[in-house]
C-alpha cells in the first residue's frame, strides 16, 4: 500500500489550519503569502536547472528533442508549455512534446490508474520513437509516479539523459535522474492540493528551460521574439514592431520587408541591418547558425 507520509507534498500546512473558517480576503491572503515561497525555493536550484538548459540546447543543436512526461496537473503543464513553442519561437511542432498519462483526453478527463501503469511510460516513449539524441524531463510534484519512473527508467536505456522536476526531497525521480530540480515550496495551503504552489513551481521551472535553451539557439534577438510565427493578425502587428524596434524603421517598411523576406523577422532585421537582399540574409543567418547578432557581426 502506497505510503504518503513523509511526503511534503501531502503534508499539512500550520498557517491555514482554520481554512475553512476564514473569510474569501482571508484565504486569497494565505495563498499569496504561501505563493511568495515558490521564487525562493527555486532560486537555490537555479544553476541545476542551468545545467538541463545546457543539455536542452545541446540536443536541439544536434537535431535531438525535450520531451516532458507526467500525469494529472504536472503532464498537462508540460503539454501546455510544449504546444507554446511553435508559435512562440517558430519551431517545428514535435521538437518540445509534451507527453501525459492517458494520452490527450485526459487534458481534460480523469484517466483512472494511468499514473499508476509504469509500462506505459514507456510505450508513450516508443511511439514517438524516443532515442538518445533527446533530452527527457519527468515530471510530478511527489517525485515518485510510476507513469514518469518508467519513461525515465526507458530513456535511461535509450542512453539519454534524463532530468526530474519534484517538490519532494530524496523522492524515487531524483534518485534515478542524471540531474533532480527539486522544488521544495512546503505543504499546501489546501493539504495535498498539487496544482497549488507545486504546479507553480513546475510552471516557472519548465518557463525557464524552453525559453533558456531557445534564447541559446538562436530564437531571440537581444529581448525580441525574433522568429515569431505570423498565424493571426495580433502576431502579425508583433512581428512589424519586432523590426521596426530592431532597425528604427516604420511600420510600412517593416511590412513590405517581412513580404520580401517570407515572413520572417530574422531575415528582414538582417536585411534592412546589412543592407542584404532576402537570399544574403539568409545565406548570413546560415553562416550564423542562426543568431541574428552574429549574422551581423559577420557582415562587418
Amino acid at each position: 500500500m502506497l505510503n504518503l507520509n513523509g511526503f511534503t507534498t501531502e503534508s499539512r500546512n500550520e498557517n491555514t489550519m482554520e481554512l475553512d473558517q476564514m473569510s474569501s480576503l482571508e484565504i486569497v491572503s494565505a495563498m499569496n503569502n504561501e505563493d511568495k515561497k515558490v521564487p525562493e525555493a527555486i532560486e537555490k536550484i537555479l544553476p541545476n536547472i542551468a545545467q538541463v538548459v545546457d543539455k536542452v540546447t545541446e540536443a536541439f543543436e544536434n537535431g535531438g528533442r525535450l520531451v516532458y512526461v507526467g500525469a494529472g496537473t504536472s503532464g498537462r503543464l508540460g503539454v501546455l508549455d510544449a504546444s507554446e513553442c511553435p508559435p512562440t519561437y517558430g519551431v517545428d511542432p514535435g521538437m518540445v512534446v509534451g507527453l501525459i498519462a492517458g494520452g490527450d483526453y485526459a487534458l481534460r478527463n480523469a484517466v483512472e490508474g494511468a499514473e499508476d501503469n509504469r509500462e506505459l511510460g514507456k510505450e508513450d516513449l516508443e511511439k514517438i520513437n524516443f532515442s538518445n539524441k533527446d533530452v527527457l524531463v519527468g515530471i510530478a510534484a511527489s517525485g515518485r509516479t510510476p507513469y514518469v519512473l518508467g519513461a525515465m527508467e526507458y530513456a535511461k536505456n535509450q542512453g539519454a539523459f534524463v532530468a526530474s522536476i519534484s517538490c519532494n526531497a530524496n523522492s524515487a525521480m531524483s534518485q534515478a535522474a542524471d540531474i533532480a530540480l527539486e522544488v521544495i515550496v512546503g505543504p499546501e495551503v489546501l493539504t495535498g492540493s498539487s496544482r497549488l504552489k507545486a504546479g507553480s513551481a513546475q510552471k516557472m521551472v519548465l518557463n525557464m528551460i524552453t525559453t533558456a535553451s531557445m534564447v541559446r539557439i538562436g530564437k531571440a534577438y537581444q529581448n525580441l521574439m525574433i522568429d515569431v510565427m505570423q498565424s493571426n493578425e495580433k502576431l502579425e502587428r508583433r512581428a512589424e514592431n519586432i523590426v521596426m524596434e530592431s532597425t528604427g524603421v516604420d511600420r510600412q517598411e517593416a511590412r513590405e520587408t517581412l513580404n520580401k523576406a517570407d515572413n520572417s523577422c530574422k531575415v528582414a532585421v538582417v536585411m534592412i541591418l546589412t543592407g542584404s537582399t532576402s537570399q544574403e540574409a539568409k545565406e548570413l543567418l546560415n553562416e550564423a547558425k542562426g543568431h541574428v547578432a552574429q549574422a551581423l557581426k559577420i557582415k562587418k
